[in-house]
């Protein structure tokens, strides 16, 4: 009888734990479900791609799809985004496209409705300059048919500097950058501002020095070099559900994407977008490795 009470004792406490186990389990059998869209002009996609899979696969509890076109045009497209449920499957976009002179109206809306609707993004590099029309040198007015790309990614950039070192410099007061320190890349791209929307919060600046150009030499042997500064990094809400956003400038060539700084910035947009980056930075439970 005694042992009979003992076992009745002790059979709550080793459900739980056992439920426990199971709801952790459970966790890091649901790895979070990325779709990489990569191609286009004027970049190494096939090999950014994979640098971009391996490194996301090895830092945190994520299943990576990638979507490649290996078109070296402004105009690569991409047959997922004929399909208006092309990002049912997946928890996260990562846009990692260089498609600047595609104007589909209906094309460029389909990506955007999925994030409108409530799917998050993290952008990258060339991504700023794709889908644009119009004269989107100027400041596109919120609501303009020309506004929607920079509306979803918060920032209106158009053009960028000749490549040399960019001194990176984070704000340390989001979870996205909490604790990360600055650095200075290689010979990178600095993307201009011509808008930062209203709503953005920027995470990290960048400065640049810039040799004078040739023509600049030619029409003044005498010019100095000048420093540019630069919102690189930043996060947004977009749409009316406040789909989470996380973009960076940053990642022109391969040995920037594949700099441990880099991959763990990225990593950390990913899971904030996705509401998995605790507020000092880590990942939530179960997606971690």
């Amino acid at each position: 009888m005694k042992h009979l009470y003992r076992v009745l004792l002790v059979l709550p406490v080793l459900l739980a734990v056992s439920n426990l186990a199971a709801a952790e389990d459970a966790k890091k059998a649901a790895p979070l479900r990325v779709l990489i869209v990569a191609g286009g002009c004027c970049h190494d996609y096939a090999s950014q791609s994979k640098i971009l899979k391996a490194g996301i696969e090895e830092r945190i509890n994520a299943k990576v799809t990638v979507v490649l076109n290996l078109s070296k045009s402004t105009g690569a497209r991409f047959e997922i985004y004929k399909n208006p449920g092309w990002a049912n499957a997946f928890d996260v976009i990562l846009h990692d496209e260089c498609s600047a002179s595609v104007t589909d109206k209906d094309y460029v809306k389909r990506i955007l409705d999925a994030h409108k609707d409530g799917k998050p993004a993290v952008n990258l590099h060339c991504a700023m300059h794709s889908y644009r029309w119009g004269d989107f040198r100027q400041a596109v007015k919120l609501g303009a048919e020309n506004a929607g790309w920079f509306e979803m990614i918060g920032l209106q950039s158009t053009g960028h500097g000749p490549q040399a070192p960019i001194d990176v410099a984070y704000e340390d007061d989001h979870p996205v950058t909490k604790g990360l320190k600055d650095w200075t890349t290689i010979n990178e791209e600095l993307y201009n501002n011509v808008h930062v929307f209203k709503g953005t919060t920027v995470l990290g600046n960048g400065t640049q020095t810039q040799k004078p150009r040739a023509r600049e030499l030619k029409e003044n042997p005498n010019a100095k070099p000048r420093v540019s500064k630069a919102v690189v990094v930043w996060a947004n809400e977009f749409g009316p559900n406040k789909t989470k956003i996380f973009s960076t400038s940053l990642g022109h060539n391969n040995d920037t994407v594949a700099d441990d700084r880099y991959l763990d910035l990225v990593v950390r947009g990913l899971l904030w977008t996705t509401g998995n980056l605790t507020e000092d930075g880590k990942p939530a439970d179960g997606y971690g490795k």
